[in-house]
């Protein structure tokens, strides 16, 4: 019976889990929205941007997997980025099939003027955990992660 009573509490505390991760990313996110909204781009044109302006010249093929958006929308989102010159497609010289999204000197400075208030937005959005709570719910959800992912 103890065992039971065991496996029901910890099947509520995962259905928990559940709808209150999910609500603090939707709040989460709507005020991460916002902020970048701000910026003239939507919030899939910032993850790219910001991907290839912290770790450089990406593949095109990969940024859809780094920024979890469908292969299917990359090309579009990297046409919209090319538009407002903030990005450019170049080919790699190795291999002809790879081409790389580059950032240009517009978007270095876009993201130089911007990037320092959106992690400033991001720390007050955040604000409500300490630092050491912050390195904890870290580690937590990666551990999470890593384990849903593998089953």
């Amino acid at each position: 019976m103890n065992r039971q009573v065991d496996e029901y509490y910890e099947e509520e505390l995962s259905l928990k889990i559940f709808v209150v991760l999910s609500k603090a990313l939707q709040s989460i996110k709507k005020l991460v929205e916002e902020d970048i909204k701000c910026l003239g781009l939507n919030p899939t044109e910032f993850s790219v941007l910001e991907l290839i302006y912290s770790k450089g010249d990406q593949p095109i093929q990969k940024i859809g997997e780094k920024v979890l958006i469908a292969s299917s929308s990359i090309t579009y989102v990297i046409d919209k980025l090319e538009k407002k010159n903030l990005i450019v497609r170049k080919p790699c010289s190795e291999d002809r099939r790879v081409t790389y999204a580059a950032i240009t000197n517009e978007g270095t400075e876009l993201m130089n003027e911007v990037f320092p208030k959106h992690k400033a937005a991001l720390r007050k959005i955040c604000g409500g955990l300490d630092v050491n709570e912050k390195e904890v719910l870290i580690e937590q959800l990666k551990k999470l992660g890593y384990y849903a992912k593998n089953i």
